[in-house]
């Protein structure tokens, strides 16, 4: 019987809707039956907690063969893949991440290099576009917290591995170890996304353990890379020896920048006990914490200052996004999407953020958007960037 987790269709997952396929424990025992419900995400955190899995032949009896959650690695060119389905593609990738760093995952050696061929090919694509999926981190999001850091982290160490001018091999290095440094706590970091009380001291042992556990697992599914493991296991090590587990200096370049990144995403997040930080204050607080590391300033000047998928507000009252560094960090391209008495225009007019006139006045929460903004018409104005 060949399955999926629960996780990794978690948006065909309708709550309060009948579901379209059964869910089974981890043993295969059968928990809800085609047609049951559920009802909130309570539920669904705890189907995912016991290991929950869908049976491949029920979700292509449901959905279709051809459905692209059964989509082998695809081989097109980034540069022909269309921006109207980017967003449908980050969808797709985030399932297969989900996949990969499942609990129990058998064969996850070949489903994290599958996870990571889909990471690397969107963040080639359009840089730009993987970018904002870490900037635009929606409250209304069902992603699931662990999912999403996973993502979020190993686009940024992609980026800023590219602007470190890493060759090839590193980068794909740089996107694995970021893809699995929590790989022994994503269940829990679902968790702790929305539990408001202390940690308990199991939670805090697990923490503690994470980085050796995580390796661990990676050698277990057959990973042998030194440096990638090495990284995993130090990327909470800091140059003052005061990080985990081992409470000494770091002995990994790679290591330091999943902690970098491991920061920066997860400030950019929202909690159950803490909004989540513009990228603009995240850049500022981890800046402050490096001590002039060149890794940091290589990750703040990938994204800029404020980086594509920013909403502001400019001199001239119009609203609009970030598409992409200027010449100056302060100075990014901003393509404006409200007119200055906030209503929408038919399409993106671009505007230099160096001339007075239309100088950043405010960095904006999407809800503070006089406008909705789908996610097809977002990426497309980034990707339309003329620069």
């Amino acid at each position: 019987m060949q399955v999926l987790p629960l996780l990794a269709v978690r948006a065909r997952v309708q709550l309060g809707a009948p579901l379209p396929f059964s869910v089974r424990s981890a043993d295969k025992t059968l928990l809800l039956a085609t047609g049951q419900i559920v009802y909130d995400e309570d539920q669904f955190d705890e189907l995912f907690e016991r290991g929950a899995v869908v049976e491949m032949e029920e979700l292509k009896a449901a959905f279709g063969a051809d459905d692209p959650l059964f989509a082998p690695p695809r081989s097109t060119a980034p540069e022909v893949i269309p921006a109207a389905v980017l967003p449908q593609r980050w969808t797709e990738c985030a399932a297969r991440v989900a996949a990969a760093l499942a609990p129990q995952r058998d064969e996850r050696r070949s489903a994290l290099a599958l996870a990571a061929r889909n990471v690397a090919l969107l963040v080639q694509r359009s840089a730009g576009v993987a970018m904002s999926q870490v900037v635009r981190q929606d409250e209304a999001s069902e992603a699931h917290y662990g999912i999403a850091h996973a993502m979020n982290a190993a686009i940024a160490c992609q980026v800023t591995a590219r602007t470190l001018g890493w060759s090839e091999d590193e980068q794909q290095r740089a996107l694995h170890a970021a893809l699995t440094m929590n790989l022994s706590i994503v269940d829990l970091q679902g968790r702790l996304a929305h539990q408001v009380s202390p940690l308990t001291a199991n939670q805090r042992q697990m923490i503690d353990a994470h980085p050796l556990r995580s390796a661990e697992m990676l050698q277990e599914a057959g990973v042998d890379d030194d440096d990638w493991l090495a990284a995993v296991r130090e990327h909470h090590e800091s140059p003052d020896g005061k990080g985990y587990p081992s409470r000494r200096p770091p002995s990994s370049e790679l290591g330091q920048l999943l902690r970098f990144a491991d920061i920066y995403t997860a400030l950019m997040s929202r909690r159950a006990t803490r909004a989540a930080m513009s990228a603009h204050d995240a850049a500022r607080e981890i800046y402050s914490m490096a001590e002039g590391s060149p890794l940091c300033q290589a990750l703040i000047k990938s994204f800029g200052v404020f980086p594509p998928g920013c909403f502001v507000r400019l001199a001239s009252d119009e609203v609009g996004i970030v598409t992409g560094n200027g010449d100056k960090a302060y100075h990014p391209r901003v393509a404006v999407l409200t007119r200055a008495d906030g209503q929408a225009r038919q399409t993106p007019v671009w505007r230099n953020t160096a001339h007075a006139a239309h100088r950043i006045v405010a960095v904006l929460s999407e809800s503070a958007v006089p406008i909705r903004v789908t996610a097809q018409a977002l990426t497309s104005a980034i990707d339309s960037d003329p620069c």
